[in-house]
């Protein structure tokens, strides 16, 4: 089964594609918004890491609740709700002016990226009770492209918005994006069934853990699978902005082009490798991931030649997400599905929030580019787990 028969053969799943393609673009599309904005504000490399963080810590902080509440209510009413929720706080803003409100700005995007984390995290707990077997792995991969692809290309093209219209016209066209993908989703339809409807939020929560705990390779999935919040480079692609590329290129278009041009690997890799990618020789694939870092740290000092090198970080990167991710879903007992994905995306943030922040600490102490090939050096580790662990997946 290719892409194309599956999105021919199962409507929702085609359906719930353009969903996520909308969702996710509106998702991440006004960052270089906030980015340009305290950069402007003359913000410092651990405000601005701060500020990235607040993207990714929010799946760390309600990941226990979000996942009790997914296995436990109407899919399709929460699916709506957090649509709604991530339109409000784009449009509030339109309201930061000043590096006074810069707490404000921190809190809406707290919010924001707490409601778009367990829309992410409720559609990959309905995607195996939708489609199963080879269905599943493909759309799998679809998503995995579509996030991946949104998350940079989002970026990209406000960055040219940005530089070209301002930063609140980014942010109005952002609010359309979330009122398209309201409107798109009210013309979905799917029935699943809730299986948890009496028991307590806090004992779901409790049952959740308890089954991780009793079921190892499980809890050695999510770990593998949070390796890839190691590319978390939001931070890195700002800070290069700011600080090499602006004598080069405007600030929003260097953010833009850099993660415009990482877009494209993300969306091609899978293309490329996904057919040649076993459990086998994943292992591999973690190291030449390992190895396009370290080369784009290394060439980091020339903006336009670094772009040749941020390619190959994202060619990689979204078949691990998607191959590392179905290995899970495969492991899981349905009724736990939300939990433990909700669990999984939980450190798979954690390790972006970790990333950030070490990016911003260490940008004090030492140069971007020994950072960078620091990360990349990471990935030959995760190699060698991967290669302790194989023997039991």
């Amino acid at each position: 089964m290719n892409y194309r028969n599956l999105l021919q053969e199962y409507p929702i799943v085609r359906q719930l594609s353009l969903l996520q393609f909308i969702a996710y673009f509106g998702a991440w599309f006004s960052n270089v918004a906030i980015y340009t904005m305290i950069v402007e504000f003359g913000s410092t490399a651990f405000a601005i890491s701060v500020v990235a963080a607040m993207h990714f810590l929010p799946a760390v902080i309600i990941a226990p609740l979000s996942g009790a509440i997914i296995d436990r209510f109407k899919i399709k009413t929460l699916m709506l709700t957090l649509l709604c929720i991530e339109l409000v706080m784009t449009l509030l803003f339109l309201t930061i002016n000043d590096a006074s409100q810069l707490w404000f700005l921190m809190l809406l995007i707290f919010v924001r990226m707490s409601a778009a984390s367990m829309f992410f995290s409720t559609e990959m707990s309905l995607l195996p009770k939708l489609v199963s077997g080879k269905a599943l792995q493909k759309a799998n991969e679809i998503h995995s492209i579509i996030w991946s692809f949104t998350y940079a290309a989002g970026m990209a093209t406000s960055g040219v918005i940005v530089n070209y219209f301002g930063v609140k016209t980014s942010i109005i066209i952002d609010a359309l994006f979330f009122v398209t993908a309201i409107i798109v989703f009210l013309n979905i339809e799917f029935k699943v069934d809730v299986i948890h409807t009496k028991e307590k939020i806090l004992t779901m929560i409790k049952d959740g853990f308890i089954y991780i705990k009793n079921h190892k390779i499980v809890l050695h999935l999510i770990l593998l699978h949070s390796s890839v919040g190691l590319t978390a480079f939001d931070t890195l692609v700002t800070l290069l902005a700011k600080n090499e590329y602006k004598y080069v290129i405007a600030v929003p278009l260097a953010i833009g082009i850099t993660n415009a041009i990482r877009a494209v690997a993300l969306m091609v890799g899978p293309l490329f490798i996904t057919n040649w990618v076993t459990k086998e020789r994943l292992v591999y694939v973690f190291i030449l991931q390992g190895v396009a870092i370290i080369l784009w740290g290394l060439f980091q000092f020339n903006f336009y030649v670094a772009l040749f090198f941020v390619f190959f970080t994202g060619f990689l990167t979204t078949t691990i997400w998607s191959f590392t991710y179905a290995l899970l879903q495969e492991q899981v007992e349905s009724k736990y599905l939300g939990r433990v994905i909700s669990y999984n995306d939980m450190i798979f943030m954690l390790t972006n929030v970790i990333t950030t922040f070490f990016i911003g600490l260490m940008a004090s102490l030492t140069s971007l580019d020994i950072i960078t090939i620091i990360i990349g050096c990471t990935f030959f580790a995760v190699a060698i787990y991967y290669k302790r662990i194989l023997q039991w997946i």
